[in-house]
């Protein structure tokens, strides 16, 4: 089982597709202001020890896989960043499910638990 928060931004019709996989959701919403801003919704998510759904790009630049020239201010964060269009946000996560799960599942044994899926229309990247 994951553990996922899901940022403002995520339709709830993605957090019905990880459930529907056994998967615990929780929502920023339900622990955060609306206005939170995106380096402490990335604590929480770490804190939490969750994976981080996002359809906001910021969280690139707020934590990248690899740091250019400073030290990893989120070490731990994980996160499923949505690119594709709001309408195929769940579909595309649907498709990617086995992907997600494998590569969770790979991280976990892995030194830094750290995984990274990029969802877009028509592709997906992982970053290990």
């Amino acid at each position: 089982m994951i553990s996922l928060l899901l940022d403002h931004n995520v339709p709830d019709s993605v957090a019905h597709v990880f459930r529907a996989h056994g998967h615990k959701v929780q929502h920023v919403r339900d622990l955060l202001p609306i206005d939170s801003p995106d380096p402490l919704v990335a604590t929480v998510s770490e804190e939490e020890g969750a994976v981080l759904v996002t359809c906001d790009r910021d969280f690139k630049l707020i934590a990248p896989r690899i740091p250019k020239g400073h030290r990893a201010r989120f070490r731990r964060l994980s996160r499923i960043s949505l690119e594709c269009s709001e309408p195929q946000a769940a579909q595309r996560v649907e498709e990617a499910m086995s992907l997600i799960e494998l590569e969770y599942q790979k991280a976990q044994e892995r030194a830094d638990k750290r995984m990274i899926v990029v969802i877009k229309n028509s592709v997906i990247n992982t970053l290990r």
